[in-house]
């Protein structure tokens, strides 16, 4: 009965852990990382903020968690995307598109996680999504670069460039706002996915087949 009632507790204790980071998600993806405070988080969490103090003792620290469960989230996404491609070159094309798709349907929290001025030390707690991000591409790109669908090049370098690249294309100063229609949000993420992989130095042709295949997920 004592390992029974632990157990409870230990769920409930990551329910309610759970519920403040969805909380926190939410004020992010309104108002960017600067909306995410402890007292506000409390409120929409439905939950007093000297609870959410017991979780997390200072903003920093709950955007920190914020920043490591979308990361995880977002990476688990790209995975899945490029796992259920056919071949290398369908995997990377997969996994451009589930990125751009994503944060174009989600681009105040996409903005937020990628280019949102804030104070150092809470973007500290970004770099970790940055680095999964390259390192998940750069997975892909070695793949297919090893496979020969690829010609050869500075691996490290060209996914540096293709998440700048992306990020820039989705959420950078220069963006254009993220389209309402899903028809132009459709073309954005294909235009964006066809220069990635040009880039990359899939010849044109090649390039466009693959967009075209590849799905366009929603942020879920």
């Amino acid at each position: 009965m004592a390992y029974r009632r632990t157990e409870n507790v230990a769920r409930r204790l990551a329910a309610r852990r759970a519920a403040i980071l969805a909380a926190a998600a939410d004020a992010a993806a309104e108002g960017g990382m600067a909306a995410v405070q402890i007292a506000p988080v409390a409120d929409r969490a439905g939950i007093a903020a000297g609870t959410v103090y017991r979780y997390f003792p200072s903003k920093a620290e709950l955007v920190a968690a914020l920043v490591a469960a979308l990361c995880e989230r977002e990476i688990a996404a790209i995975e899945q995307a490029a796992k259920a491609a056919p071949g290398p070159l369908s995997a990377l094309a997969a996994a451009i598109t589930t990125f751009a798709a994503r944060a174009l349907a989600g681009p105040r929290l996409a903005f937020a996680l990628i280019a949102e001025p804030v104070e150092p030390d809470l973007d500290l707690a970004r770099t970790a999504y940055r680095r999964a991000l390259a390192a998940q591409f750069e997975r892909l790109v070695r793949n297919a670069v090893e496979g020969g669908h690829l010609p050869e090049q500075d691996v490290a370098l060209a996914v540096a460039t293709l998440v700048g690249a992306l990020g820039a294309g989705v959420v950078g100063a220069l963006a254009p706002a993220a389209p309402a229609d899903p028809s132009a949000t459709r073309a954005r993420v294909q235009a964006l996915a066809l220069f990635a992989l040009r880039g990359l130095g899939v010849v044109d042709a090649r390039a466009r087949g693959l967009v075209v295949q590849a799905a366009l997920p929603e942020r879920g």
